[in-house]
């Protein structure tokens, strides 16, 4: 792809939320890079903007875009590095007793909350997307009830959740990701935070690592509807009677199948939690 190219859609929340899970649904699409919101309150506007990396990336999100009735165009960035550009103006997040920031945020961290310093770099996770807000939500609630002395979070992306975990008082805290990249940068963050986690590079559960403190008391994983789906039987496996998952990187339009998957392997519902369009689930192994 010679020019880095944004493509937008809008429309309705029905037929935005529909394309979202064509997108999910796409294994041709598994490593895209999108994003939906809510663009327009009075006129019940949503966008997706989606990110291509490449021209066959590009035909297929044009393609899975296409039944759903939404105003599709495309626009050509300027060379620019724009994760470092939109980093700068994000700002702080609070999520219940957490306080997520970046470097330019440093100076505005409260002396009240747990505070976390995220750098994302190129993994996910900063704090403001609607699924990292909600598990720190969920496991804040948690928090109220009770400690979790052995966490594991799987697809870790920057390690904010294992890192909030190990801020908490968990002893044993391990992440995952299929990404090094993220892996890195999650150790990076630990060390910025001098949080005591440990984050690997895997897929599934069956790192050596992973392993070697189990069974947990909570698991995270956020990541998308498919893979929490297919590690509902190794989550189970993972975690301690009576133990806690948070899920989520799911819109609210796959929670029943994600649910669904999980109650029948052995699980009963805790809590639900929902932010913009996305889902976040806490169940517990029977």
């Amino acid at each position: 792809m010679d020019q880095a190219l944004q493509i937008i859609a809008r429309g309705p929340r029905d037929q935005a939320e529909a394309a979202a899970v064509a997108i999910d649904s796409d294994p041709a699409l598994e490593g895209a890079t999108y994003s939906i919101l809510e663009e327009d309150e009075d006129r019940g506007v949503w966008r997706i903007d989606a990110y291509p990396t490449s021209d066959e990336e590009a035909e297929a999100l044009q393609a899975a875009l296409a039944p759903f009735g939404l105003k599709v165009s495309t626009e050509a960035l300027a060379d620019a590095d724009w994760l470092a550009m939109a980093l700068s103006g994000l700002p702080p997040v609070r999520a219940g007793r957490f306080f997520v920031y970046g470097a330019h945020d440093r100076g505005r961290a409260p002396p009240s909350t747990v505070n976390l310093r995220i750098e994302a770099g190129a993994a996910f996770g900063t704090g403001h997307h609607g699924t990292t807000v909600g598990c720190l939500l969920a496991y804040d609630a948690l928090l109220k009830a009770r400690r979790f002395e052995r966490v594991l979070d799987v697809g870790c992306g920057t390690g904010v959740l294992g890192i909030a975990a190990a801020r908490t008082g968990s002893k044993a805290v391990v992440g995952t990701d299929i990404d090094r990249v993220s892996v890195r940068i999650a150790r990076e963050n630990a060390a910025l935070n001098r949080a005591d986690a440990r984050f690997v590079h895997a897929s599934g559960l069956g790192h050596p690592q992973v392993r070697a403190q189990a069974p947990y008391d909570l698991v995270f994983a956020n990541i998308l509807a498919g893979p929490l789906i297919m590690l509902a039987r190794d989550i189970h496996g993972a975690l301690k009677p009576g133990g806690l998952a948070i899920l989520s990187g799911l819109l609210r339009s796959q929670e029943r199948r994600v649910l669904a998957a999980y109650l029948s392997k052995g699980y009963r519902l805790r809590s639900r939690l929902h932010r913009d369009a996305w889902a976040t689930l806490v169940v517990q192994r029977l």
